[in-house]
């Protein structure tokens, strides 16, 4: 059965049996919140993905536990695709979020950043203040274009295999007014910003009642282009508001900020102040490093702005030259049922950032 083919639900009227078949079915595919923050279009891709492979199982029907929501902002596919601490299963196969290896504390971390780190970011915050600004106009579409790939492994359980990179092109709405797009090949596009359908249970007994998941305001953890122009140009102030905004993540806070930052560089188009800002805030994150050398999706070597937490190393990937962001990539560093320490579990490549006058149409020029 095709997890991602279009399905509609079946309404019926629940009796004591099919309610408690309704609960085991949602305890499996649906676990409770609390939900770590994620990339807020990844977000939306992968709820759409479980709600559609709910879809496609039994009889069709899905529920919701009483009165449960689950916000459609938040942060982050981590390297467009997120450390979640949880996993997919579709069509057989379960879908890697980074972070499936340990918990619990990030283990030893310094209290500072290292002094090489903060040069390199202080060196790429002054070459991103002096880049030309971007020219995304309100009712207009932020194209992104970029190659991901991210690790998976069998419902069986194995270790995790990455597979090759694959291009992703994503249109976000300038002003967040109008629906998104995310194109990638081998699948049909998805609408991004869309209110998706669920469905809920007010009781034992009650018949599902249609509703739809609830829209979060514009933040750091559910960003339009609009919005991150608004962001402070302070390095300071601009590393606080992401600290009360990625709050309520889970991991400790010094990740859930590094992470945000990250998902901002890779996922819109900052004014080049803000950009600046966003990496001058990164270099005031304790246990942020450098690393000589990383490759992104597309094979571009450069140097890498690194942190570790929980098993985790995250690293954004910067042109040795010019100190533009190229992409990111998470790593374990530590042996897991996912992988040996090494094992890269996500590596992305941002081809392209341009504004483009609808979504689905390329930019001119």
């Amino acid at each position: 059965m095709n997890a991602f083919a279009p399905r509609t639900p079946h309404h019926r009227k629940a009796d004591a049996n099919a309610d408690a078949l309704l609960r085991t079915e949602l305890a499996e595919l649906l676990p409770p919140p609390p939900v770590p923050e994620l990339a807020p279009e990844r977000d939306r891709e992968l709820r759409h993905t479980v709600l559609r492979a709910a879809l496609a199982s039994g009889d069709g029907a899905v529920a919701h536990q009483p009165r449960v929501r689950r916000s459609r902002g938040g942060l982050r596919l981590g390297w467009i695709a997120a450390p979640v601490a949880a996993c997919a299963v579709v069509a057989g196969a379960v879908v890697l979020a980074p972070q499936e290896g340990p918990t619990g504390s990030p283990g030893r971390v310094s209290a500072h950043p290292a002094p090489e780190a903060v040069r390199f970011l202080s060196g790429a915050a002054l070459a991103a203040a002096a880049a030309p600004a971007p020219d995304a106009r309100p009712g207009g579409y932020v194209y992104v274009r970029s190659l991901v790939a991210h690790a998976g492994r069998d419902a069986a359980g194995g270790p995790a295999t990455l597979p090759a990179a694959h291009q992703r092109e994503v249109w976000l709405s300038v002003d967040g007014s109008r629906p998104g797009l995310l194109r990638e090949p081998g699948a049909a596009d998805t609408e991004l910003g869309v209110e998706l359908p669920v469905y809920e249970l007010d009781g034992p007994g009650a018949t599902p009642r249609k509703t739809a998941l609830a829209t979060a305001a514009p933040s750091v953890t559910n960003p339009t282009q609009t919005y991150v122009a608004t962001l402070p140009t302070d390095p300071d102030a601009l590393l606080r508001l992401i600290r009360d905004q990625t709050r309520a993540g889970e991991g400790d806070a010094d990740q859930r900020a590094f992470t945000a930052i990250g998902t901002l560089l890779a996922e819109t188009w900052a004014p080049p102040k803000v950009t600046a800002a966003l990496y001058g805030a990164a270099a005031r994150i304790p246990g942020v490093t450098l690393l000589p050398s990383a490759k992104d999706a597309a094979g571009r070597e450069g140097v890498a702005v690194a942190r570790t937490a929980h098993g985790e190393q995250t690293q954004w990937i910067f042109d040795r030259g010019t100190s533009e962001f190229l992409g990111e990539r998470t790593v374990l560093t530590e042996t897991t049922s996912a992988g040996r320490a090494g094992t890269v579990l996500g590596v992305s490549a941002v081809l392209a950032k341009a504004s483009a006058p609808a979504r689905g149409e390329l930019p001119k020029g």
